[in-house]
Parts: C-alpha cells; sequence; structure tokens
C-alpha cells in the first residue's frame, strides 16, 4: 500500500543571524573600550615645544613633579638602574611640565653618572 499523502513539513529553524549581529556589536564594544598600552607608571603632563611631535615610548624614564622616577613598577634608583641598562638608543626621558629645571637637570646627572650619553626630553607640541 502507497501512501500518496503530502510529508510532514519540517519546522523553520532559527535564524543565526542575529545571535551573530549581537556577537559583532560585543566585540567592536570591547575593542573599542579597551587599552591597548598600559597606563604610564605615574601620571606626568609633558613640558610642551614648538614644532615638535609627542613620542610614547614605552622604554620611557619618567619622571613626576615631586622628582620620583618610574620605570615600570620601579621606583627612583632602581628605576634609573634599570633604564640606564637597557641597550636602546635614545633613551626618553617623560617628565612633568611642572618639574622644577633642579629636579630635571639631577636626573640627567643621575642617568649621565650610569653612563647615558644621550636623553631625550619627550615634550608635546603647543
Amino acid at each position: 500500500m502507497m501512501d500518496f499523502s503530502p510529508p510532514p513539513r519540517r519546522t523553520q529553524q532559527e535564524s543565526v543571524v542575529p545571535m551573530i549581529n549581537v556577537v559583532f556589536l560585543l566585540l567592536i564594544f570591547f575593542l573599542m573600550t579597551s587599552q591597548l598600552v598600559p597606563p604610564d607608571p605615574i601620571e606626568v603632563t609633558p613640558p610642551t615645544a614648538a614644532g615638535t611631535d609627542a613620542e610614547n615610548a614605552p622604554t620611557a624614564l619618567y619622571l613626576s613633579q615631586d622628582g620620583t622616577a618610574a620605570f615600570g613598577e620601579l621606583r627612583d634608583d632602581a628605576a634609573l638602574d634599570a633604564f640606564a641598562a637597557l641597550p636602546e638608543e635614545p633613551h626618553r626621558l617623560r617628565a612633568d611640565g611642572r618639574a622644577e629645571a633642579s629636579v630635571v637637570a639631577r636626573t640627567l646627572a643621575a642617568l649621565a653618572a650610569r653612563g647615558l650619553a644621550r636623553v631625550e626630553l619627550v615634550t608635546v607640541p603647543e
């Protein structure tokens, strides 16, 4: 005996397109709000200078307004020693623009005593 009745209808499957859209929106959100560069070890406001570009060197030595030197997690003399040991040239100093010139000069003298002949001061354009 043959059955000539129409075959049973398959149920409509759920579309995955809305789920893919949500995943891409979340991906874009997290990419836009994430921080790709680790934050500076201490907050500094670089001095301004005419005609220069600010450089964001990951191997810069940071100098705060009160004279605290920071290099990664290291502070003061340990930071100066680790920074001076870097083979990379040129060495960059990101000093706070409100730091006194004597503090910056003292830090540069300490770096020169550790064997650094050339240190660039990072500035931002006016």
